[in-house]
């Protein structure tokens, strides 16, 4: 079952004893599977919103951490009987442990045999199908699946999620918003908090809302920085570089947002398993991976390192040090 289903089953089916949040299956083409927590917690959210009663929350609800939680605690948590209500809920984050970990014995022998008059929530960003874990909860309970979704689906969720704050976005409109904030549903989330904000009562967003609204000067600048040394420009390059100074940017900031554009331009050069950046960071530093290529960039990376320790021991001019560095990365390739 995906979130989506396990939502819209809420209030309608009895709920299950046990309930694993995970990955959904690999997909032949990829190298592993991916992983959705925006999904995990919003049916969550909604799950514990159906089940508890508010007043009597701070007694049938309770939040452990695997990585840090002792199984029996757990165990014992999950067979008390609610008091003041009718279901407990108990819910268990980081639970990728109890997959691997041999001292998780109380936690499979509770899943195999669960408390009827409790919910037993679990999630875990990693899974291995083959374990008496996952076969246990899929046994005895429901296995969620939550993938990250594609670029499409993220836009129709964006739609869904704009509708429910009472506003209109246009599929076209989502798209854009996700080519901007990437399809990881929490950053798509963000980026239409900002949009919603910035139209205020007006119901419809336009694109040119998605674009003003998710982009600031200072962004703009970084842009035009890294087109500039895409082109071999270096005077635009050192007029972008001081205009990011001039709007308070301190050096080691500038420096670490170099270092992610490199990042960002290595990993469109290496083009290695699924993108772990945005197509829209990936449009933007691809004339720059072009240029430089997978051993400058590797260069270039020591270069930034080199800078920022002669500005942090040295006691060089930091916006001097700065010019140079973008002078050098500007440099036409030979």
């Amino acid at each position: 079952m995906d979130a989506k289903s396990f939502m819209s089953a809420i209030g309608k089916t009895m709920p299950p004893p046990v309930v694993l949040f995970c990955p959904g299956k690999v997909h032949p083409k990829a190298r592993e599977a991916t992983f959705e927590p925006y999904l995990a917690d919003q049916a969550i959210e909604r799950f514990v919103n159906a089940t508890v009663d508010p007043s009597v929350r701070d007694l049938a609800y309770t939040v452990f951490h695997g990585d840090d939680a002792k199984p029996r605690e757990i165990v014992q948590e999950a067979r008390t009987v609610p008091f003041l209500a009718d279901r407990r809920v108990v819910l268990v984050r980081n639970a990728d442990r109890f997959g691997a970990d041999s001292g998780a014995d109380a936690i499979l022998e509770y899943i195999e045999k669960p408390c009827d008059m409790t919910t037993l929530l679990m999630v875990a960003g990693q899974i291995d199908r083959r374990t008496r874990f996952f076969k246990a909860c899929e046994k005895s309970g429901a296995v969620i699946e939550c993938p990250m979704l594609t670029e499409r689906d993220a836009a129709e969720w964006a739609v869904s999620e704009a509708r429910a704050r009472g506003k209109i976005l246009p599929a076209d409109v989502a798209k854009e918003l996700v080519r901007r904030s990437g399809a990881h549903l929490s950053d798509v989330n963000n980026a239409l908090n900002i949009v919603v904000a910035y139209v205020g009562d007006r119901e419809k967003i336009a694109e040119s809302d998605v674009t003003a609204a998710c982009a600031d000067v200072a962004e703009e600048e970084i842009w035009a920085l890294t087109d500039a040394i895409a082109e071999s420009q270096i005077p635009k390059a050192l007029e972008s570089l001081r205009k990011l100074m001039d709007l308070g940017k301190h050096e080691d900031e500038i420096i670490g947002t170099i270092n992610w554009l490199l990042k960002s331009a290595y990993a469109v050069a290496a083009n290695t398993g699924p993108s772990t950046i945005s197509p829209f960071v990936a449009n933007k530093v691809r004339p720059l991976s072009n240029k430089l290529g997978l051993k400058k960039i590797r260069d270039a990376f020591q270069l930034c390192t080199d800078t920022h320790f002669m500005i942090r021991s040295t006691g060089v001019d930091g916006p001097l040090a700065l010019e140079l560095l973008v002078v050098k990365l500007a440099a036409p390739r030979t």
